[in-house]
């Protein structure tokens, strides 16, 4: 596989990766008349929590769950650990 298609096909996983993460956001939300969303006051807390944690400082629970979306690309990483391709692949930013 060459670094254009492994590209691609890792963009594929973060797109499904954002779109969970964006179901799963809304579904914390509460809807206006406008149709606008809001966020809770308590899990906005948790998120800023979150967003000021180093990994190494979050719970085991909350390490698991970013392990399992790493999981879901790490075989295709794993598959192509050619340290040529990994590192055009850090740089690449298509056509």
């Amino acid at each position: 596989m060459d670094y254009e298609e492994l590209f691609e096909k890792l963009a594929d996983i973060e797109h499904q990766r954002w779109s969970h993460w964006q179901k799963y956001l809304h579904s914390k939300c509460e809807r206006d008349n406008n149709g606008n969303l809001i966020i809770p006051a308590g899990y906005v807390k948790n998120l800023e929590r979150l967003i000021k944690t180093d990994y190494k400082d979050l719970t085991e629970k909350e390490k698991e769950s970013d392990r399992e979306e790493v999981r879901k690309y790490w075989d295709l990483i794993n598959e192509n650990t050619d340290a040529e391709l990994l590192g055009k692949l850090l740089y690449y930013e298509g056509d």
